[in-house]
């Protein structure tokens, strides 16, 4: 006999949540699995919320920064270390940001690099997320995915501490790779 995986839709997930059937679990909806998320180390806690005070920053009165929050996508809800989404805040009151609010996902990889630059990076790009980051902390790397095509980046480009990108969405701001991992 062949084991079948049972799959959820976002709505069945709102539902468990609300229940309570999923309190006290450290939990995310990927592709319609339930999947128990990683606890995070102190590395990887400094550097997302330093960056992300760093992106509060950089981004006042025209962006909203989100920290370890969920976004809704067709079939997973995944919580992205830190995501730059559209004004105003209250949008998002009654939903969480969907693909069309998002400037920027960035997750924050030590013991989850594979994850997130394999199954992640395609959920992203399938949901047609044009900028996506990945911290590594292990190697102090970032790698940014960009232009989405049919589910897949055509742009993977790695970058060392001493480079420097731009957002997508704000081309005027600029990041030091080095700041990310040194502030």
């Amino acid at each position: 006999m062949e084991a079948i995986t049972a799959k959820f839709s976002v709505e069945d997930y709102h539902k468990m949540i609300e229940t309570g059937l999923l309190n006290y679990r450290h939990v995310e909806l990927i592709n319609g699995l339930i999947l128990e998320m990683s606890p995070e180390g102190t590395e990887h806690t400094y550097i997302g919320e330093t960056l992300a005070d760093y992106f509060r920053r950089l981004t006042q009165e025209i962006a909203w920064v989100r920290e370890a929050r969920p976004i809704t996508l067709s079939l997973s809800e995944p919580e992205t270390d830190i995501a730059i989404v559209c004004l105003p805040h209250s949008r998002y009151r009654s939903h969480h940001p969907y693909p069309e609010d998002i400037y920027l996902l960035i997750e924050i990889s030590n013991s989850t690099l594979k994850f997130d630059t394999s199954e992640k990076r395609d959920l992203y790009a399938t949901a047609n997320i044009q900028d996506y980051w990945v911290v590594d902390v292990k190697n102090r790397k970032l790698i940014v995915y960009r232009s989405p095509v049919n589910g897949l980046y055509e742009n993977e480009t790695r970058l060392s501490l001493d480079s420097q990108v731009s957002l997508l969405a704000f081309p005027d701001i600029n990041i030091k790779v080095n700041d990310i991992f040194n502030r």
